[in-house]
Protein backbone atom coordinates (compact mmCIF):
# COMPACT_ATOMS: atom_id res chain seq x y z
CA UNK A 1 0.00 0.00 0.00
CA UNK A 2 1.74 3.42 -1.02
CA UNK A 3 -1.17 5.80 -0.13
CA UNK A 4 -5.13 5.81 0.41
CA UNK A 5 -7.43 8.65 -0.75
CA UNK A 6 -10.75 8.41 0.19
CA UNK A 7 -12.36 4.63 -0.27
CA UNK A 8 -9.09 4.07 -2.79
CA UNK A 9 -5.97 2.91 -2.04
CA UNK A 10 -3.10 2.90 -4.45
CA UNK A 11 -0.91 -0.48 -4.45
CA UNK A 12 2.00 -1.55 -6.17
CA UNK A 13 1.83 -5.14 -7.74
CA UNK A 14 3.92 -7.43 -5.76
CA UNK A 15 4.72 -10.97 -7.64
CA UNK A 16 7.55 -13.67 -7.53
CA UNK A 17 8.11 -13.53 -11.29
CA UNK A 18 10.98 -11.51 -12.18
CA UNK A 19 10.88 -10.32 -15.50
CA UNK A 20 14.63 -9.27 -16.36
CA UNK A 21 14.64 -5.87 -18.40
CA UNK A 22 11.74 -4.58 -16.44
CA UNK A 23 11.59 -0.89 -15.34
CA UNK A 24 10.79 -0.20 -12.29
CA UNK A 25 11.03 -4.02 -10.49
CA UNK A 26 12.69 -3.78 -6.80
CA UNK A 27 13.76 -7.06 -5.01
CA UNK A 28 12.21 -7.30 -1.57
CA UNK A 29 14.22 -8.28 1.33
CA UNK A 30 13.51 -12.09 1.84
CA UNK A 31 10.93 -12.94 4.05
CA UNK A 32 8.76 -9.53 3.09
CA UNK A 33 5.76 -11.56 1.90
CA UNK A 34 5.86 -14.44 3.60
CA UNK A 35 5.81 -16.69 0.87
CA UNK A 36 5.38 -20.44 2.68
CA UNK A 37 8.16 -21.37 -0.48
CA UNK A 38 10.43 -19.16 0.77
CA UNK A 39 10.63 -17.79 -3.33
CA UNK A 40 12.13 -14.08 -3.68
CA UNK A 41 9.22 -11.37 -4.27
CA UNK A 42 9.76 -8.14 -6.51
CA UNK A 43 7.57 -4.66 -6.53
CA UNK A 44 6.59 -3.54 -9.72
CA UNK A 45 6.32 -0.01 -9.27
CA UNK A 46 5.72 0.49 -13.26
CA UNK A 47 2.02 0.51 -12.56
CA UNK A 48 0.39 1.39 -9.32
CA UNK A 49 -2.71 0.28 -9.34
CA UNK A 50 -6.03 1.67 -7.26
CA UNK A 51 -7.80 -0.27 -5.07
CA UNK A 52 -11.11 -0.32 -2.69
CA UNK A 53 -10.16 -0.29 0.68
CA UNK A 54 -12.59 -2.63 1.25
CA UNK A 55 -10.42 -5.50 -0.22
CA UNK A 56 -7.85 -5.26 2.47
CA UNK A 57 -8.80 -8.00 4.86
CA UNK A 58 -6.42 -7.46 7.66
CA UNK A 59 -3.28 -5.02 8.22
CA UNK A 60 -0.12 -7.48 7.07
CA UNK A 61 2.85 -5.74 8.91
CA UNK A 62 5.26 -2.47 7.94
CA UNK A 63 6.98 -1.42 5.24
CA UNK A 64 10.87 -2.11 5.48
CA UNK A 65 12.04 1.93 5.78
CA UNK A 66 15.14 1.15 2.80
CA UNK A 67 12.33 -0.21 0.65
CA UNK A 68 10.10 2.66 1.75
CA UNK A 69 12.53 5.16 0.65
CA UNK A 70 12.58 3.67 -2.69
CA UNK A 71 9.23 3.80 -3.21
CA UNK A 72 7.29 7.09 -1.13
CA UNK A 73 7.42 8.95 -4.39
CA UNK A 74 4.93 6.98 -6.14
CA UNK A 75 2.18 7.64 -3.14
CA UNK A 76 1.86 11.04 -4.50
Amino acid sequence: MLGVRGERVTVAKITSRYRDGRAGVIPLPPGAVGDARGRPSFLETDEPRQVPVADFRRRVGVMNPVLWDQVRHLAT
